[in-house]
């Protein structure tokens, strides 16, 4: 496998989009955003044929540049997918690349007091922004979301929110079953903050002062600080931990508003959207650290539950962990592409 990257038969055009609706964003993170808008080959050459739309959402802690990491004996996701759309191995669909990065790393894709309107962003200003800049065929049959992590869960619940919009995802090692994923890490991180008396902000204060990433508790610290602001954040913004940062014991109120956003909890209130799905993409590694393939069996389970068709579903559990899974996501994109490029 070369190790420099391969020219792609399509393209991907980056953009910077004005948002209003980030504009006033309680972290002041920035209004301007990149967003990169990938064309398969024949976009150009064929200037009267629609394309079908998947939305790609990032990992917390991820940028787009991310899509370019190149690993060893490994090519990244958008050679790949090009690959498969070149050989005509899969109908030809674009591609948008979503950026909903913010102070803390992340947005889960929701609305918060604490970091911002991340999922209006993605709902109200981007789709309609690529409908009217590209040829797609503006149609939620036709439009699908994916991602990996905190981009899975965003797929997830996007899709459940707004199936007027989406028609299809997938979601790889997506965040899900609340108490098998987070309440292992509450237990670690109570341990953690002893070094900073209990407080996640001296903590915060002092991720800040040096070079990222240098301590081991800083990303486990890092996302649980994050999703707090984005599922339980106080009246002024201010994020408020789950669990007693000396013990980590449940605060139940609070605990109650990170259940509430768990798509194995929220697939009920939901059904009838989730039973609208076209495609339902589901995998997870056997080995996940964060526990998220026991999610993803107990979300599969639900949609049984709720009434999925299970000609929809495509689930897997694969031998890994949590990370370096993007190799999973461009055979979920040629079968989505399959599932939403006919009326």
């Amino acid at each position: 496998m070369a190790p420099w990257p391969t020219a792609l038969a399509g393209r991907i055009d980056e953009h910077v989009i004005d948002s209003a609706l980030l504009s006033d964003n309680p972290l002041g993170d920035p209004a301007q955003r990149p967003l990169w808008v990938y064309t398969p080959p024949g976009y150009d050459t064929d200037p009267g044929r629609r394309y079908p739309v998947t939305y790609l959402l990032l990992g917390y802690a991820g940028t787009l540049p991310v899509w370019r990491n190149r690993t060893p004996y490994r090519q990244p996701v958008p050679e790949l997918v090009d690959g498969i759309f070149a050989r005509g191995e899969a109908p030809p669909m674009i591609l948008v690349f979503v950026d909903a990065w913010t102070t803390y790393g992340g947005s889960q894709y929701v609305d918060s007091p604490g970091t911002g309107r991340y999922h209006s962003y993605l709902c109200e200003e981007i789709v309609p922004w690529v409908d009217a800049h590209y040829r797609s065929l503006a149609d939620r049959d036709h439009r699908a979301l994916a991602g990996k992590s905190s981009g899975g869960y965003g797929a997830v619940i996007t899709s459940m929110l707004r199936p007027d919009l989406f028609g299809a995802f997938a979601t790889h090692s997506g965040d899900a079953l609340s108490q098998a994923q987070y309440i292992p890490h509450f237990l670690m991180a109570a341990r953690h903050l002893r070094a900073y008396d209990g407080d996640v902000f001296r903590w915060w204060d002092d991720f800040r002062s040096r070079v990222a990433f240098t301590r081991d508790e800083d990303l486990r610290l890092l996302e649980l600080l994050g999703v707090s602001a984005c599922f339980s954040p106080a009246a002024d913004g201010t994020p408020q931990l789950p669990f007693e940062p000396r013990t980590g014991a449940i605060r139940p109120e609070i605990w109650q508003r990170w259940l509430d956003r768990d798509p194995v909890r929220m697939a009920p209130l939901h059904a009838e959207a989730l039973r609208s799905q076209r495609a339902i993409w589901i995998d997870a590694g056997t080995r996940d650290e964060w526990f998220l393939d026991l999610g993803a069996q107990a979300f599969r389970d639900v949609l049984a539950e709720v009434g999925v068709d299970e000609e929809v579903i495509r689930f897997e559990l694969f031998d890994g962990g949590h990370h370096a899974v993007e190799y999973r996501m461009p055979p979920a994109l040629a079968w989505l592409s399959q599932r939403i490029a006919t009326p």
